[in-house]
Order: C-alpha cells, then structure tokens, then sequence
C-alpha cells in the first residue's frame, strides 16, 4: 500500500512540475521596459516620456528619461535626459554623447542642457540632456547599444542600453 501512496505522490508532483513549467512558458515575464506616460505641460503642449533606471560601470544607478515635447505649434523636441545621483560624476557638456551599438556603429547626441537649468550659471554636475532627433532614425531596435557620457575627469560612464528599451523609444519618437 506504502508503493502506490509513494506512486500516487510521484505522479502529482510530476505533474506539478509539469504545470509550473507549463505556465512559465506562457506567463514568461518580458524584460523590464517603463510604460510611455504622457501628459500636458500647458494647454495644447505635450509631453510624451519612458524613464528607465541604467547602470554604469561601477555599479551606479542612473535614470534614462527619454521624452518627446511636442508644443502648441507643432514643433517637437526629442530629447534624452540622463540622471545620476550627486557626486558619482560631472558631466563635460563641451563634448557629445556618444552611442554605439555592438556591431561598432557609432552615433553622437549633442549637448541640450542648458535648456534644463533655471541657473545656466550653476548646471546640476550630474544631470545631461541631449537632443536625438538628428539621430534617432538611425537607432536600430534589433541590438543592444552603449551610451558613453562624458565626464570632466575624462573617464566615460559607459551606460548599456538594451534593445526592448531603444524600441521603447522608437515607439515614444513616433508619438504623435
């Protein structure tokens, strides 16, 4: 009687293997991509964003704002904001943002910040912006790309963009 109670509980376990599995597959969880907010700035001007969290080299965190604004008359501004905590690094705004993707491809993304800070005197060290809407045509969504943000100490933080993310920003570009 023990043999087929120890059968019985094999089967059922089996079988609950097999559904844990089963529904792994169905339910697979996608990587982690920001949804696309949107909202209204001011009458007649929106702004269309995915925010999602990078990390550098060294482990730190930054936060990848991409946005597009577009205003009461139509003009669009495409643009990504890149966020680290204070004192991680200070951002050389003389120089671009540079984009690679893992076949050597390279893009660069001028500097846009000094349309962020009330104080244009006195810019958040570790805050950029950069404007993609010359590039952002060129950004292909099939493989993986790497943001290097230049710093004043001359060492790059080097930020990896998966592609789910790039074709995150694709759809957010073709906002309208």
């Amino acid at each position: 009687m023990t043999h087929h109670i120890r059968q019985i509980v094999a089967f059922l376990t089996m079988t609950a293997l097999v559904w844990v599995c089963w529904l792994g597959i169905i339910f697979q969880a996608s990587p982690a991509s920001a949804a696309i907010r949107s909202l209204e700035e001011a009458p007649g001007q929106l702004v269309y964003q995915s925010r999602q969290p990078l990390k550098d080299q060294h482990g730190n965190t930054w936060q990848a704002i991409a946005f597009k604004r577009i205003r009461p008359d139509g003009s669009t501004v495409l643009a990504l904001r890149l966020v680290g905590f204070p004192g991680i690094a200070e951002i050389n705004r003389e120089r671009p943002l540079t984009l690679t993707n893992s076949l050597g491809k390279t893009l660069t993304a001028e500097d846009a910040s000094q349309k962020i800070f009330t104080d244009a005197a006195a810019p958040e060290a570790n805050v950029g912006q950069y404007d993609l809407a010359p590039i952002v045509s060129a950004l292909t969504a099939v493989i993986p790309w790497q943001l290097s943000l230049p710093t004043l100490d001359g060492e790059p933080v080097e930020l990896s963009v998966p592609p789910t993310l790039v074709q995150e920003w694709q759809t957010l570009f073709n906002q309208s």
